[in-house]
């Protein structure tokens, strides 16, 4: 796990875009592995069969990533993907328009709701503003992930308390931004991860955990420039700046949650801007310690229902041994322009249906008894 009683020396600037250095597997590759997977697999069903003789809808909630709204002009990532900043806000707006209509209980936003340019262009005030003003809107609880884009913008207590975490939390003089949310009235409970916890950007030079991230980097990436991982194979590439993870703090917390959620009859629904399982994304999108995470939530697969990430920009899933469903959600920011972006879960007592609005992919997750019975076998 990742420690806090180790430390390094105070770390240098903030590098140009980070993003130059994320290789993507492009999204028409999910959907082919994703249509097969429906054609042969057959535990996923498609979303408008999947409710025949099944149970009532208990409540639904939105889902939303990458926004990294910007007012600026539009743009490409260093691999020549476009960027539509322009249109980020507009997208976000027909989004929660869409969640209105559909009366989502509570939206998720699985981070980055602002892009570094605005930074670069002296916008961060403006972008936040925009885009918090529009999930306002929605009138209903929003959960937001820190992400890297967030942190280049603002410090963190800004966000804690700009985005709502410091009140969901219940406590303000917090500085971390991990929290558990339960919609009232239901058997459910959101855990919002805090992948920045251990990290360059999630705390200034000097504090504990940005001493930590900067040893590991040091001990795990040889580049001079730490957001490159060239030369890194397999999981490895995962360190590098734009990247973070969990201290053991928050891993301890996290197990505390989940077995709190089992005492109370809850199923328990993850969220993360990095990934979690390395066969759901590009290693680049990993946590730093997404293996102690990864354990910690499979030794609990009785509770644990699925996890959603953002980051990678692609969309990708994977279902591991305990029956949990991973989901790695599209990007807005990479959504072309005049189509939506978004996802809107309904979730049921046998699981979840995900109907995703233009870019965004449909999906239907049961809750298996291979969760169960792999809980069973570490007990």
């Amino acid at each position: 796990m990742l420690s806090t009683s180790s430390a390094a020396k105070a770390f240098g600037i903030l590098p140009a875009y980070p993003s130059q250095y994320l290789y993507r597997t492009p999204l028409r590759t999910y959907r082919a592995v994703h249509r097969a997977i429906h054609r042969g697999a057959g535990r996923h069903m498609a979303v408008a069969d999947a409710r025949e003789g099944s149970s009532e809808k208990l409540f639904s909630f939105g889902i939303i990533s990458d926004v990294q709204w910007a007012p600026i002009p539009d743009g490409h990532s260093f691999h020549g993907t476009p960027r539509y900043y322009a249109d980020a806000l507009e997208k976000a707006k027909k989004a929660v328009e869409g969640f209105k209509a559909h009366d989502v209980e509570l939206v998720v936003h699985l981070g980055d709701i602002v892009d570094f340019h605005a930074k670069q262009h002296g916008k961060s005030d403006q972008a936040l503003a925009d885009i918090v003003e529009c999930f306002d809107g929605l009138e209903k609880p929003v959960l937001h992930c820190i992400g890297n884009h967030c942190l280049y913008n603002h410090p963190r207590h800004v966000l804690n308390d700009r985005l709502g975490i410091d009140m969901h939390k219940g406590d303000s003089n917090a500085s971390h931004s991990y929290f558990t949310f339960r919609p009232p009235g239901h058997k459910h409970a959101f855990i919002v991860l805090d992948g920045y916890d251990i990290s360059i950007l999630g705390y200034p030079p000097g504090h504990p955990h940005h001493e930590l991230a900067k040893s590991i980097l040091d001990k795990e990436n040889p580049n001079e420039e730490k957001n490159s991982n060239k030369g890194l194979e397999g999981v490895a590439r995962r360190f590098v700046k734009f990247g973070g993870g969990l201290s053991d703090e928050q891993v301890e917390w996290l197990r505390q949650e989940l077995h709190a959620c089992r005492e109370r009859g809850e199923t328990v629904i993850v969220c993360c801007h990095q990934c979690i399982h390395p066969k759901s994304c590009v290693p680049t999108c990993l946590l730093y310690n997404y293996d102690v995470v990864l354990s910690v939530l499979q030794e609990n697969a009785d509770v644990v229902h699925a996890t959603f990430a953002g980051h990678a920009h692609s969309a990708g899933y994977h279902c591991d041994e305990f029956g949990i469903h991973h989901r790695v959600c599209e990007a807005v920011l990479e959504t072309k322009p005049g189509q939506d972006c978004y996802g809107i879960a309904s979730v049921y007592a046998d699981g979840m249906d995900i109907q995703g609005f233009g870019n965004f992919i449909s999906d239907s997750y049961r809750q298996s008894s291979v969760a169960e019975a792999a809980t069973a076998a570490i007990e």
